[in-house]
This record gives C-alpha cells, sequence and structure tokens, in this order.
C-alpha cells in the first residue's frame, strides 16, 4: 500500500516578539501600532511578566490560578483601565462592556435571556438567510475583497438578527465610520494611559464630537426598527424585540430609549467586528491550507445534502410548503441551526483561528484595591494584563503552540488546559454572545465552503495588527472558485 504524506503543517507568519522590554518610547510607539508586540519572547514561556511604566506597575497574568483569581474568584477588584474606557464608551455608549457594579449587574440580568440558547434558532435562522444573499453576490474567478466582504456580510447580519434591517441604508456609514474612528481614535495615546479616564484630553474632545455623529447614526437605526409595526409578545423577530420585552428579574425594570441606543451600539460594533475579522482569519488559513479547506467543504456539503433530503422527505405528506421557503432553504445549501452541532470540523476551525487570531487579544485592568495573585503581591493601581494572544500560543500550555492544527478542538481530543482558551473571556463577564458567534462564525464559514473553493492571489504573508480588535495589515485579493 502506498504510504499517505501528511498535510503539510501550516505556521502562520506573525509579528516576532522583542527578546528584551521595549524602551518607554517603544512600548508607547507599539501600544499605538501594534500591541502584539509589547510582550518578550519570556512572555510565551512564564506564568508572570513584569514591567514599569510612567511610575506604575504592569503585570501581564498567564498563570491559571492568577488568571481565575482576577476574572472569577476576585473581578470586583479590577475594573477597565482608564485608556479602554476612553476608546470604547464613544463608540458603545455605557453599554454592558464598560458596565460596571449594580448597572452592570442590571444589564447583564436582562440582556443573558436573550442570548439563552433556547434563542439560537431564531438568530441562526437571520445567520443562514443574510448569508445565503451575500454568498449569492460574490464575484466568482475574480479578484475578491473578502475583508470587505465578511465585514458587510457580518454587519448585515448583526442588523437582521438585532433589529430586522438590512444594513444597505447604514452599512457604508457605519463601516466608513469605524474605518474613521479606527484609523487614529481608538489608537492609545500616552495621556490615554497614564490619566484618569474623568480627566479628559484633546483626543477625548474630538472623540465626543465622533461619538455624537456615531450615536445620531443608530439613533437612525433605532427609529427605523421602531417605526415597524409591533410584533406579537410571543413572538419576538430578533433581539430588540427580547431587550425590548425584558425585565430585570430582580427589580422588573426595563431599558429606556437611551439604554436600548447604547444596547444596539454595543452588540452592533463589537457583534460584528469580532465576528468579521474571525471569518477572514479563518478564510486565510484555510486558503494556505487547502487540505483542510477540502475537510470543511466536504463536511458542509455533506451535512446540508443531508438536511435537505431529510426536510424533503418529510415535506412530502403535505403540499402546502411555500416557494418561497424552499428556495431560501436552497440558495442556503441546506445548513442552518439545526446543523450547527454536526459541523465539528467546521466548528473545530473556529475555534482554532480563535486561538491563533483572539479579536479580544488582551484583557486590560486596573486593581482598585492590592490583592494577592499566587504567591505575588499586587498593589493598588496594578495594570494588570490577561492576553488571549499570548495564552494562546504560551509553551506550557499548547503542543506546537504556533501551527494551525484544528484537531485541537475536535470531539476526542483533551479540552485544552484550563484558562489557557480565553477568546471571550471567562467568569462571571464572560462575553454574553459567545455562543451566537460561534454559532455565526461556523455556519456562515459552512455556506460559503460549501459554495466556493477559497484560493489567494498572492502569497505575502499577512501580518495581525492588535489596535483595538486584531486586524489584518493589509486585505489580500482571493479567489473563489464554484465547486
Amino acid at each position: 500500500m502506498d504510504r499517505v504524506d501528511p498535510a503539510p503543517r501550516l505556521v502562520p507568519t506573525v509579528p516576532a516578539p522583542p527578546a528584551s522590554p521595549l524602551s518607554f518610547w517603544g512600548y508607547v510607539r507599539a501600544i499605538r501600532t501594534n500591541a502584539l508586540t509589547i510582550w518578550t519572547e519570556r512572555a510565551y514561556q512564564e506564568p508572570f511578566e513584569w514591567r514599569r511604566l510612567v511610575g506604575r506597575s504592569t503585570l501581564l497574568v498567564n498563570a491559571p490560578d492568577a488568571i481565575h483569581r482576577v476574572l472569577v474568584d476576585n473581578p470586583g477588584n479590577y475594573r477597565r483601565s482608564p485608556a479602554s474606557i476612553r476608546i470604547l464608551r464613544p463608540v458603545i455608549g455605557d453599554g454592558l462592556l464598560l458596565a460596571e457594579g449594580d448597572a452592570w449587574r442590571h444589564q447583564r440580568r436582562t440582556i443573558a435571556p436573550a442570548l439563552a440558547p433556547r434563542m439560537m434558532p431564531l438568530l441562526a435562522g437571520h445567520v443562514v438567510a443574510t448569508a445565503a444573499d451575500h454568498l449569492d453576490r460574490l464575484p466568482v474567478d475574480a479578484p475578491v475583497d473578502l475583508l470587505a466582504a465578511v465585514q458587510m456580510l457580518a454587519l448585515d447580519i448583526a442588523g437582521r438578527s438585532m433589529v430586522s434591517l438590512e444594513m444597505a441604508a447604514f452599512g457604508p456609514r457605519m463601516r466608513a465610520l469605524i474605518a474613521e474612528f479606527a484609523t487614529d481614535l481608538s489608537r492609545p495615546h500616552l495621556f490615554d494611559m497614564v490619566l484618569p479616564a474623568a480627566v479628559p484630553t484633546w483626543r477625548d474632545l474630538r472623540r465626543r464630537r465622533f461619538s455624537a455623529r456615531w450615536m445620531r447614526l443608530i439613533e437612525e437605526i433605532v427609529d427605523a426598527r421602531l417605526s415597524r409595526p409591533p410584533q406579537p409578545e410571543d413572538a419576538p423577530r430578533d433581539l430588540f424585540d427580547l431587550l425590548r420585552a425584558a425585565r430585570d428579574p430582580e427589580t422588573g425594570a426595563a431599558f429606556d430609549r437611551i439604554a436600548l441606543r447604547d444596547r444596539v451600539a454595543t452588540m452592533i460594533l463589537a457583534g460584528h467586528e469580532t465576528t468579521a475579522v474571525t471569518l477572514f482569519w479563518a478564510l486565510l488559513l484555510l486558503a494556505d491550507a487547502p487540505h483542510e479547506q477540502a475537510r470543511v467543504a466536504a463536511e458542509a456539503r455533506e451535512i446540508g445534502s443531508q438536511a435537505t433530503e431529510a426536510r424533503a422527505v418529510g415535506s412530502q405528506a403535505t403540499e402546502t410548503r411555500a416557494g418561497g421557503s424552499q428556495a431560501a432553504e436552497a440558495r442556503a445549501g441546506g445548513l442552518d441551526a439545526a446543523a450547527v452541532p454536526r459541523l465539528v470540523r467546521t466548528r473545530a476551525v473556529v475555534q482554532e483561528t480563535l486561538r491563533l487570531f483572539p479579536p479580544a487579544f488582551a484583557l486590560v485592568r486596573e486593581a482598585i484595591g492590592p490583592d494577592r495573585l499566587c504567591d505575588m503581591d499586587v498593589p493598588k493601581g496594578t495594570v494588570v494584563m490577561i492576553a488571549p494572544w499570548v495564552l494562546h500560543r504560551h509553551a506550557r500550555f499548547w503542543r506546537d503552540p504556533a501551527v494551525f492544527d484544528p484537531d485541537r478542538f475536535m470531539p476526542d481530543a483533551p479540552p485544552p488546559p484550563r484558562h489557557a482558551w480565553l477568546p471571550f473571556g471567562t467568569g462571571p463577564r464572560v462575553c454574553v454572545g459567545a455562543q451566537f458567534a460561534l454559532t455565526e462564525a461556523t455556519l456562515a464559514l459552512a455556506m460559503l465552503l460549501a459554495r466556493y473553493e477559497v484560493g489567494r492571489l498572492d502569497s505575502d504573508p499577512v501580518l495581525p495588527s492588535g489596535i483595538v480588535t486584531l486586524i489584518p495589515t493589509r486585505a489580500p485579493a482571493f479567489r473563489l472558485r464554484r465547486r
């Protein structure tokens, strides 16, 4: 029998970590241009890394027990850093990401039921319908900017699943504003890091002017949604219906108009931006790993065909099925929310993509009071970093950490080490939309690869850059061919 050579191992190109800590100005420059380069080679080997910056201590935490202490056992002692607040508040208001104390608990209690597992079929239906529409419009056998394509796809999914609106009227303006913010105002300045959030800087004034324009656009979206006819209470169309009907289980309080606006801003921005970059990195990896791409495509096509056949058999007993529904299922390739648990290889690819390219590449907190992590004292005011970018590539937790290997997340593989895989955080403040994000990325990736073979038109490296999320340094041209 001929020996079958194993598929070549893919090691994506990433910025090399510095051998020694950066100088003061080197650190400040790296934070503004690519924060992935602030951590040294040693950071990927050791449980902690300390450094001093402008009279303040910064601690990178990799030790599982210390991560558990910060994020699970004692999260109330660790608040958002001033820089995080300055950068995020203009685009998400007082949403769940920035809320603290009782305000955060109220939001979390009220929002969580809207994103519970029982709501996934409703939300996944929006994913499937939206993805089918976008896939129909992708150019074939011609250069295509897949970064822009998945950004608009994820934005439209966010619009439909959250407010039942197609984003054609809002999407271009929204993407233009996001690009404007990302180019300058989202990049931390030295003053952002060292001054309290309550002390405004000249950049904060510019952010406020930007925020006024951004929130006007969000209010347009809310107004458009509120102008639609009401829906019976027992038949929610989207997350907006669920949030309007939501009541705090302890106080009975609902979200007011401003709170709804901030929830929509948070969910549309955070929900679509992170999913878009996840899909982009997954497609880039699979374009460079055609053997793995073929496995995902075969799985998606097989499961989609089986689902279509099963529904066809079930529909033979009745002739009342709407032709529009049949057409939508055909365009979706048979994939829907029920298919997600069976898309095990596709999901493993998404999870491995989140390991190698976590959109939320760093969690930055400030110690409100003194604490003790493992055997170390952490003084009040210490900036504590938990960096999924480092954790997910740490030599103590992963075999061949630089290699793209979806087998790590297959059902028969051992689970990742405790607190070594944190794309959505952990503890009380774990991302409330984590399950929807995984469902959305898995379905969208499966639908795209079931229909198209994805290749690149150049082989030049595409490096990740850590600003607010993990974005590519350039948008390479791809080529799609029908399968």
